[in-house]
């Protein structure tokens, strides 16, 4: 399997490319990284109510156990404090520790949007074409990439002739049907060459 062109130029042009999709792929890992550090600062809130649930509970079990051993009413005293504490800080507590991991899932879920949204964007419209270069590479290295005999290599230039755009063609000879007419195939093999992303072999 063929990734890269043969030719230098375009070699480049294509590094070049899937670089800036990693580039960009790594920026969105950055920015969903800081869109969740960010939300996941909100959490301290919760866990501001959770201590302050938890100490309220604490002071009420603190009293609970002081008066605990008061004769009589001692006991019922106590349970109706620790109840009292359990109602007030404990729920204050759970609503806390509720909203804490509210808030990290909420994290978790913008960060991952961050990055999925413009990645998913940008795969979708790079992808598909990046995958079909290297098919044509891989397909164009199978067909064209033995040895090239002069019935391959008049075939060859009749495909550059008759194909190719003139555009493309006069960058490599001034006279394309008449190089073909007599023969000389070396500038129309090159071009087709190099339209399939290859390289014409010197040995």
């Amino acid at each position: 399997m063929r990734f890269y062109p043969a030719l230098p130029a375009q070699r480049v042009r294509t590094i070049i490319g899937d670089l800036v999709v990693l580039l960009l792929l790594f920026l969105f890992a950055w920015l969903s990284l800081k869109v969740h550090n960010a939300v996941d600062q909100l959490a301290v809130l919760g866990t501001g109510v959770e201590d302050a649930g938890t100490e309220i509970q604490g002071g009420f079990n603190t009293a609970a156990e002081a008066v605990n051993g008061i004769p009589i009413v001692g006991d019922d005293l106590a349970d109706g404090l620790r109840d009292a504490g359990r109602v007030s800080g404990g729920e204050l507590a759970e609503r806390g520790q509720e909203g804490r991991e509210g808030v990290h899932r909420l994290a978790n879920l913008l960060g991952l949007v961050t990055f999925l949204i413009p990645a998913l964007l940008l795969l979708s419209r790079t992808l598909p074409d990046r995958i079909s270069r290297i098919r044509g590479l891989t397909a164009a290295e199978r067909v064209l990439g033995g040895p090239l005999d002069p019935d391959r290599r008049r075939l060859l230039a009749m495909r550059a002739a008759f194909s190719l755009p003139y555009g493309e063609l006069v960058r490599y000879t001034r006279d394309p049907f008449g190089d073909l007419a007599a023969g000389r195939y070396d500038a129309l093999v090159a071009a087709a060459l190099e339209e399939a992303g290859l390289r014409l072999r010197t040995n």
